[in-house]
C-alpha cells in the first residue's frame, strides 16, 4: 500500500498526453492498487495516473 501525494494543478504532467498502456503487467496492477489506496484516502470517487506525477493512462474510479 502506497498513498502518493496529489500533484498541483499548475504542473506540467497534467497538460501533456500520457503514455498508453497496452499490457496490464505486474507494475501496472501495483499502480492500479495504490492509485486505488490513494484515492480512497483523499476520499475520492476517481484518481488518475497523472494527478500522482506518473505519466500513464490509467484511473480508478
Amino acid at each position: 500500500m502506497a498513498i502518493y501525494q496529489i500533484i498541483k494543478e499548475n504542473n506540467k504532467i497534467l497538460r501533456t498526453k500520457a503514455i498508453k498502456v497496452t499490457k496490464i503487467t505486474t507494475n501496472i496492477h501495483k499502480l492500479l492498487n495504490n492509485l486505488q489506496d490513494t484515492m480512497y484516502f483523499y476520499k475520492g470517487v476517481g484518481l488518475a495516473a497523472p494527478q500522482i506525477g506518473i505519466s500513464k493512462r490509467v484511473i480508478v474510479i
